[in-house]
């Protein structure tokens, strides 16, 4: 199967943007405020998970061999970090409302 190029280009693209969105994760961990550090921690990995998903998609698409359980794991990881960021909604919508 033929992929096009411009796929890989726009994967390309994709990791070079979420990897320039490191730079404010950084400093928000550098941060004085704790909970603006444990947010930022979330994010880091969220981040760390969207660059394994494309990575891995990247190197399938690119490759000979199969790297999707690459992209499969990236998924995984974005998935708990996103249940873990809807249970922290969840605690502080219930807070302000009691």
């Amino acid at each position: 199967m033929d992929i096009p190029d411009w796929y890989v280009w726009i994967a390309l693209g994709l990791a070079v943007l979420q990897a320039l969105g490191l730079v404010p994760i950084v400093r928000r961990l550098r941060g004085p405020d704790p909970a603006l550090r444990s947010q930022g921690r979330l994010e880091l990995l969220e981040t760390a998970a969207t660059l394994l998903l494309i990575g891995g998609l990247f190197l399938s698409l690119t490759a000979a061999q199969s790297w999707f359980w690459l992209a499969a794991t990236g998924f995984a990881l974005m998935t708990c970090v996103y249940a873990v960021k809807g249970v922290r909604r969840l605690r502080a919508r219930r807070d302000t409302t009691s």
